[in-house]
């Protein structure tokens, strides 16, 4: 259904057709699609029904459209085998017999696919359109927040450096300072540059063959060490299986390592109480048949969560509800994921409990499978010897 003005949604109510709408969607499974201009009352109309996914089975979708729409006829279209469009006459007027003009009824099938059509091109574009707004939006955030993170550390390093001129005696720590600043500069211009070679397809891998638990445990360790500089309240665990210690994976170290700290810099960020706790758990999974081995890393936190906002674009450019940092991290991160042939996802601790949990997977190397297959192999022939004996 598209409705051509605000009024015209406001008839259409008043008279009871989004309420049987909304009960075809609920008792007969009907999927209805509804398109119109908005006001603030109509907003809450749509609002209310939004909210009753449960009940309506997520059988009702809605698109807001611009209040000068091109569309000046009520149009309704059902099951691609009948329509109904109603002129609009006087928008002015408050009943529905005054204010609409010539209606026309048809089950002409090229009739009513034309009009299908038009109603799928307006429907995409108004996608389109949101979907336009949403990424301008985000990239004046960003444009914003980096603003800030740059003219913030200049004007730090230059405020240190003039001070490391005139007090000498405080030299370590002016140069700390601005060594802290710099590493800010250095992780904006890098994320940026990152973003720009993996929206033109040239981020490049040096892959080698290590082991992933020696990694995680050095990457720890490296920001154990930080959240004491920084007297920092988060503990910081990380805890493998002993059958696990050996995880060999054909990837580059260093974007792998950039990934994971990417996960605990968030981590640690969102987990600021005195009881905060971020653990890290890598393991091996495989499937039923033995193949497709792969290592999963998670990295926990209880900290306050993901915030309902930002959950549908998380791994987006410019996702952040935060005042620190870009929202370039988890964009970046998922890029160096799925290079490797692996998946990430996230979602919020559930029961009771508070805080996320960010995962991720990466196929083993071919050699350690091919290791693992022969152990099993090996394991299944002498429990075998052993039961015949």
């Amino acid at each position: 259904m598209i409705l051509p003005t605000v009024n015209a949604f406001l008839r259409e109510e008043r008279i009871g057709v989004i309420e049987l709408l909304r009960e075809a969607a609920e008792e007969r499974d009907t999927q209805v699609r509804i398109m119109t201009p908005v006001n603030d009352l109509i907003e809450k109309t749509l609002q209310k029904l939004e909210q009753k996914k449960e009940e309506t089975k997520g059988n009702i979708e809605i698109r807001r459209i611009e209040l000068e729409s091109e569309i000046k006829s009520t149009i309704v279209v059902t099951d691609r085998k009948a329509s109904l469009i109603t002129e609009l006459k006087d928008d002015l007027k408050d009943d529905i017999v005054e204010a609409i003009g010539l209606s026309s009824y048809s089950t002409s099938i090229p009739t009513v696919l034309s009009y299908v059509s038009i109603f799928e091109k307006f429907w995409k574009q108004v996608e389109l359109y949101e979907q336009l707004k949403n990424h301008d939006k985000m990239q004046k955030e960003f444009i914003n927040i980096a603003s800030h993170e740059i003219k913030t550390s200049t004007q730090a390093i230059l405020g240190y450096s003039d001070l490391l001129q005139r007090h000498p005696e405080k030299k370590e720590q002016m140069i700390q300072a601005i060594s802290r600043n710099a590493i800010r500069l250095q992780r904006l211009t890098s994320d940026i540059l990152d973003v720009t070679r993996i929206e033109g397809n040239t981020l490049n891998l040096n892959k080698e063959q290590f082991n992933l638990n020696d990694l995680i445990t050095s990457i720890v360790e490296d920001y154990r060490s930080q959240i004491e500089k920084e007297n920092g309240n988060a503990k910081l665990l990380y805890s493998k299986a002993k059958e696990n210690d050996f995880l060999i994976v054909e990837a580059d170290r260093g974007r792998i390592t950039q990934a994971i700290s990417n996960l605990l810099s968030n981590a640690i960020k969102f987990t600021l109480s005195e009881d905060g706790i971020v653990s890290v758990i890598a393991k091996e999974e495989k499937n039923n048949n033995n193949t497709n081995q792969k290592v999963v890393v998670s990295v926990k936190d209880n900290g306050e969560g993901i915030h309902p906002e930002i959950f549908p674009r998380l791994f987006m450019k410019f996702a952040t509800k935060s005042s620190k940092g870009t929202g370039l991290g988890l964009f970046i991160t998922k890029s160096i994921i799925e290079a490797h042939g692996g998946t990430i996802w996230a979602e919020n601790i559930l029961d009771g409990e508070r805080g996320a949990i960010f995962t991720f997977s990466l196929p083993l190397s071919k050699k350690q499978q091919q290791q693992q297959q022969k152990k099993e192999k090996q394991s299944n022939m002498e429990q075998s010897s052993s039961l015949q004996k």
